[in-house]
């Protein structure tokens, strides 16, 4: 009987995360625009990380529901209760991301938040190629963290109510970003909030690495 210490998942995603968070940096510097330009794409991010927990909440062929209540009553890991979760999720994120989006849709037509902020959207006619190009890039840089999951997935038993909720703690530094970022202008803010942004980027994916992949049959 062979006994193996230390061994952890294989986890090739953090290069990627790191690479886009700093390619998205240096494109709102380059752009001269200010914190929206950092914004708008970290909103692509969200909702390309909502696209893939969605994906692998459906792809869950065995799962637990310990601790986990629908409308405050227990529920079975079931096929129905998988498609209650996911449909729910997905309701819940999109508003949640419809919300955040006006209000970047007010900042860059208005340029309500000022110096800190980008000017109005007509004035960056290559803003939508860049904006292109962020949305590429992190459905590339995920979608290697998300096969990384799904395969960890269907070797285990994941919490479906943990795979839920991990989405949210994400996406919780770019929506700090947007509640903050207007105070600090300039390329000194800029790239403040795009450190802290990439350390928080590195540390959830590895919470979430170990987490649920440490659910294993």
């Amino acid at each position: 009987m062979a006994i193996h210490f230390g061994e952890r998942p294989q986890d090739n995603a953090v290069r990627g995360i790191v690479i886009m968070n700093a390619l998205v940096a240096l494109g709102a510097i380059a752009s001269g625009d200010g914190m929206l330009m950092l914004m708008w794409p970290y909103w692509i991010q969200g909702m390309v990380i909502g696209y893939y927990a969605m994906r692998r909440i459906q792809k869950l062929e065995q799962f637990t529901t310990d601790d986990f209540k629908i409308n405050g009553a227990e529920v079975d890991p079931t096929p129905q209760t998988r498609r209650k979760v996911w449909t729910f999720f997905v309701l819940h994120y999109g508003f949640f991301h419809l919300v955040y989006f006006m209000f970047l849709g007010a900042f860059s037509s208005t340029g309500m938040m000022g110096e800190a902020m980008a000017p109005p959207a007509e004035e960056n006619p290559w803003a939508p190629f860049w904006f292109g190009a962020t949305l590429v890039g992190f459905l590339m840089s995920h979608g290697e963290s998300h096969r990384e999951h799904v395969a960890a997935d269907l070797r285990g038993r994941p919490n479906i109510g943990t795979l839920m909720f991990v989405p949210y703690i994400r996406i919780l530094p770019m929506h700090l970003t947007i509640i903050f970022g207007a105070m600090l202008g300039g390329t000194v803010g800029l790239l403040l909030f795009a450190g802290l942004k990439t350390v928080a980027d590195v540390a959830m994916h590895k919470v979430e690495h170990r987490l649920l992949q440490g659910a294993r049959a």
